[in-house]
């Protein structure tokens, strides 16, 4: 049965057509929100979401085209996505990039990658989103990282975007309260990147150091992610680490 809290509300998650973002997406359209999937280059995917959204409740579910690295594209996204659905109740900054920056070798195009995916995007976004969200009295979630408060090593830029964006986290909660609650996030070990940045040994080292010895699940982040939207309403300015214990004693 859908969440009475959800019926009708619309939704924003960023990078919302594959992995960790589309299982958050299906999670929220489950409890009966309506979905705006933003992509960048993931088109076919978001649509094909989308798609099968609609199958299920028609009208439900829409995909909005935008790089998150072009600052002057956020105030655009915002209101296309008003614009199609007339409201805007929650935003969810899931969308990062992530790869190694060794000190000695990083260049300015990674540091501008990296800070802009994790760190000024979700930034503009709450800038942008921040009257309608007023307006609903809605709320932000802010996918973070356990790595946000103990670096990862080899990820100097990842993991200070990352920080960034738990400092902004709480910023935010404050700058746009009452009306509207920003939380965040923070995954540990639940999916492994697509291009092998760990080898098997590696995973199995950071797997034995979590206290509960197994990696998580895209639907513990989309269940964080739902809790925090629809059944925390008293809840602002906090950082829910969801990784199996990992960081309890990292």
């Amino acid at each position: 049965m859908a969440s009475e809290t959800a019926q009708g509300k619309v939704v924003l998650v960023t990078g919302g057509a594959r992995r960790v973002g589309a299982c958050i997406a299906r999670a929220l359209h489950h409890a009966g929100a309506r979905l705006a999937l933003h992509c960048r280059h993931s088109v076919v995917e978001a649509q094909a979401l989308a798609n099968e959204f609609n199958a299920m409740r028609p009208d439900s579910a829409a995909v909005f085209q935008a790089d998150l690295l072009d600052v002057s594209a956020m105030p655009g996204l915002i209101s296309r996505v008003a614009a199609h659905y007339g409201r805007l109740d929650a935003l969810v900054n899931n969308a990062s990039s992530f790869f190694p920056t060794p000190v000695g070798k990083t260049d300015l195009a990674a540091w501008d990658d990296l800070m802009g995916s994790n760190l000024r995007a979700p930034y503009f976004l709450m800038q942008a989103a921040s009257d309608a969200l007023a307006e609903s009295g809605g709320a932000v979630v802010n996918i973070v990282d356990i790595h946000a408060e103990r670096p990862l090593p080899g990820y100097p830029v990842y993991s200070a975007a990352k920080a960034g964006l738990l400092g902004l986290t709480r910023a935010m909660a404050i700058e746009l309260s009452p009306r509207v609650r920003v939380n965040g996030v923070a995954p540990g070990a639940v999916m492994w990147p697509e291009d092998d940045q760990f080898p098997g040994a590696e995973r199995v080292a950071i797997i034995d150091h979590t206290l509960l010895k197994r990696a998580g699940r895209p639907d513990d982040i989309a269940g964080a992610v739902r809790f925090l939207l629809l059944d925390a309403p008293y809840v602002t300015g906090q950082i829910l680490a969801v990784d199996g214990g990992r960081s309890a004693h990292l």
